[in-house]
């Protein structure tokens, strides 16, 4: 999944997407309001997570500016933790609050469950057929049989199983699960969609041909 992380403190912007990467999401950051806005309105991420005390534009400009437009939920990070503040983030259109110091695992589980509740998915575990993805663990099984899977190989089957029965483009994966960094020209996508038909089963993921892959 990709998110957006728009923090200053250049410390803890660098620990934060690092660690997010370490559980593979792809990460872009910006490190002021402004940037924020720039990339979130031009990026279909799955999360945002937001700072409130940023430079040029604070998070509540950054909200403001982005809904009602930009359905992206956004989990507010903050050292402000009175509660006026918490309700002023969930009134203003965050969808989560969190205060600083905060615990990593925490702040997982909380975008973890933002980006199922977008999706429709409201428990942890996704089921298609055998197979089932705890996505809590990040492990999936097939007929009982624990699967190891590599991070991207994990992240491009939890996205397609999110959205199973639509039509997901290569281009909307390429956008969902590498990050700005990432070579999106290569051919890593047909390489993952290749090892995941070996490691579960070649009927699993369908071709459309010229409009993208789907789990039915």
């Amino acid at each position: 999944m990709r998110v957006l992380v728009v923090e200053d403190n250049p410390v803890l912007l660098r620990s934060l997407a690092d660690s997010l990467r370490e559980e593979s999401f792809a990460v872009d950051t910006a490190e002021d309001g402004e940037e924020g806005v720039e990339k979130a309105t031009s990026v279909a991420y799955d999360a945002i997570v937001l700072d409130v005390m940023l430079p040029k534009l604070d998070g509540w400009g950054v909200l403001a500016r982005l809904r009602p437009g930009i359905r992206t939920p956004v989990l507010m990070l903050t050292a402000r933790d009175a509660v006026p503040d918490r309700v002023r983030g969930l009134d203003c259109g965050a969808d989560d609050y969190l205060t600083k110091p905060f615990n990593l695992d925490e702040l997982l589980a909380r975008l973890r469950a933002l980006v199922r509740r977008t999706t429709g998915q409201t428990r942890s575990l996704i089921e298609v057929g055998d197979m089932k993805i705890d996505t809590a663990a990040r492990r999936v099984f097939l007929a009982g049989v624990d699967v190891p899977l590599t991070a991207r190989e994990y992240v491009l089957l939890e996205y397609l199983a999110l959205h199973r029965g639509e039509t997901v483009s290569r281009t909307a994966l390429y956008e969902h699960l590498f990050d700005e960094n990432d070579d999106s020209l290569s051919n890593l996508l047909d390489v993952h969609v290749s090892n995941l038909r070996r490691k579960l089963g070649r009927d699993l993921i369908a071709t459309r041909r010229g409009h993208g892959y789907c789990i039915e």
